[in-house]
């Protein structure tokens, strides 16, 4: 039995996606969209153009670091676990 590829969905599909599960504030995502964007825009864009926005979103990416050292779960498995420390918001009456 062959397995059919999961169609990959449009930039649009991933941000609604991405907004419903409250994603937006995660670094990763927004990267995520970003190339998803850039694979949209492949065919309507000068080679040049393209590569270098490529390269342009694998450095950005990459000064994000080890951001998910402690977080795998969270990013690699989409497990979110609340932190065991919770602090106020900033501003908020409870920040001192």
């Amino acid at each position: 039995m062959s397995s059919q590829p999961s169609p990959i969905p449009s930039s649009a599909d991933l941000a609604r996606y991405l907004e419903q599960r409250g994603e937006l504030g995660k670094p990763w995502m927004w990267h995520l969209l970003r190339l998803s964007k850039l694979k949209e825009a492949k065919d309507s864009l000068d080679p040049d153009t393209y590569l270098d926005q490529l390269q342009e979103a694998h450095a950005d990416l990459m000064r994000l670091g080890s951001f998910w050292k402690g977080r795998e779960d969270e990013v690699f498995a989409g497990r979110h676990r609340p932190a065991s420390l919770l602090e106020p918001l900033p501003g908020s009456p409870e920040d001192r």
